[in-house]
């Protein structure tokens, strides 16, 4: 995992790093970790989060799925984030970056190209395993990336899909795309566990 200790050492201006993955795969753990060790190195730190993840300690915080936090600010779209920026700031760290609008990346783009380290967190594919907001852009403009696996509940193996649960049965395709839950409303499942009905109660066909 990246932090200030160990990046190369021609990075020394600022630069774009971003943590995906799934639901319960660390993402939001990681990002603590970083912001805390930038802390540390008494780096000048502001941590942003979308407004839609008030799921644990509130608006306020970041906090991971084992309890860990951080104090954030919470936020509608990148605007905000532009506008509430510390002329001072060395490390801008943003959570749950999927829900928020595509000018995050361009955001984030002129926050490193002004010297500052960027860090962003979020699951890039939606419930229906495909791309979700701007976060499969930011991991193609970034200079480093870390894509976390969790647990499959079925069969153990590495879960790279968010499976979504209306009633204890898989919510189908055409349930709208954000639907912010934990444990009750989502299971982390891999590839071939995964299921997304049609409304006809079939599987999406392949390409």
């Amino acid at each position: 995992m990246s932090d200030l200790g160990s990046l190369p050492g021609q990075m020394r201006s600022g630069w774009i790093e971003v943590i995906a993955g799934v639901m319960f795969s660390g993402k939001s753990e990681e990002l603590i970790r970083r912001v805390r060790r930038a802390i540390i190195a008494r780096k000048k730190v502001q941590v942003f989060k979308s407004h839609l993840d008030d799921r644990y300690s509130g608006a306020l915080t970041v906090v991971s799925h084992d309890g860990r936090s951080v104090e954030a600010e919470p936020v509608d779209a990148s605007l905000q984030i532009a506008q509430r920026i510390s002329p001072l700031v060395d490390v801008v760290a943003i959570d749950e970056a999927q829900f928020l609008d595509a000018g995050v990346v361009e955001l984030a783009t002129a926050l490193a190209t002004r010297g500052i380290r960027v860090i962003v967190a979020g699951t890039e594919t939606d419930f229906r395993g495909e791309p979700f907001g701007a976060m499969p852009q930011l991991m193609a403009v970034a200079e480093i990336v870390d894509k976390l696996h969790a647990i499959c509940v079925i069969c153990g193996g590495a879960a790279s899909r968010n499976q979504r649960l209306l009633g204890g049965k898989p919510a189908r395709y055409d349930s709208p795309t954000i639907m912010v839950g934990g444990h009750e409303s989502y299971e982390a499942r891999c590839r071939h566990c995964h299921q997304v009905p049609r409304r006809d109660d079939e599987q999406v066909p392949l390409l």
